[in-house]
């Protein structure tokens, strides 16, 4: 378990890039960092875990599910400089919750709006696909960073990895109690005291080049976050 003496996000996140309890994980993250592809042959990569990003006092906490090899494993942040994040970003702008729609790396200005970005797991996977002993092994990243992130009111979960671990972490931290959990369902959304939870469809390309997340409905889920949070006081 983490120390309780981590007092603010950014003593956690320290914690976080030092991670080596995946073996396999590791393994790929560095692998990947020094073989690089074609395109990013003349670029550093980060190659380590990632930490979360955004706004330490947000009250729209978005769970996804892992950096992309490429992507987040390359920039060193969350959703940056890969296909799911170009749509992220672009939904948060449209949303308010961004100061611009796009992200390319880490330098680029990006500033998050009362959201912060995290994962359930914390390095790339092979094949997008941790497994559960991986998961196991970043729970504690996640229960402390929403211990840390004490004005939380909206999780958006994106794929069912990163709902469901959301939903786990809050009960866990003793901040919601269900009986039966909440079935994933894109735009599906959970009302737990004072905290809503909503499922999305993750915007991987698996999904936004079949169709069956369209930029219309990701949007869809962070208006609806925008109206809930604009009613609250």
């Amino acid at each position: 378990m983490l120390s309780y003496a981590l007092q603010s996000v950014a003593d956690l996140n320290k914690v976080v890039v030092c991670c080596t309890l995946c073996p396999r994980l590791v393994r790929w993250r560095e692998t990947v960092a020094r073989e690089k592809v074609r395109r990013f042959s003349e670029e550093s990569y980060w190659g380590k875990p990632l930490p979360g990003f955004g706004d330490h006092n947000a009250r729209l906490l978005i769970v996804g599910l892992a950096p992309a090899a490429h992507g987040g494993n390359r920039t060193g942040r969350m959703f940056t400089g890969d296909r799911s994040g170009d749509w992220l970003y672009r939904a948060l702008h449209k949303a308010g919750f961004a100061n611009q729609p796009e992200s390319l790396h880490t330098r680029d200005g990006l500033r998050l709006i009362d959201c912060y970005i995290t994962a359930a797991a914390r390095c790339p996977p092979p094949n997008n696909k941790p497994t559960p002993n991986e998961l196991e092994n970043c729970r504690p990243f996640l229960l402390h960073e929403i211990r840390l992130l004490k004005r939380v009111q909206v999780v958006v979960g994106l794929g069912r990895i990163g709902f469901e671990a959301a939903l786990n972490a809050f009960r866990e931290n003793g901040h919601i109690d269900f009986g039966r959990k909440p079935s994933f369902a894109h735009a599906g959304a959970y009302r737990f005291g004072e905290i809503t939870f909503t499922a999305s469809y993750h915007p991987s390309q698996q999904n936004t080049f079949t169709g069956k997340l369209t930029e219309a409905m990701f949007d869809r889920v962070f208006r609806r976050v925008r109206r809930e949070l604009d009613a609250r006081p």
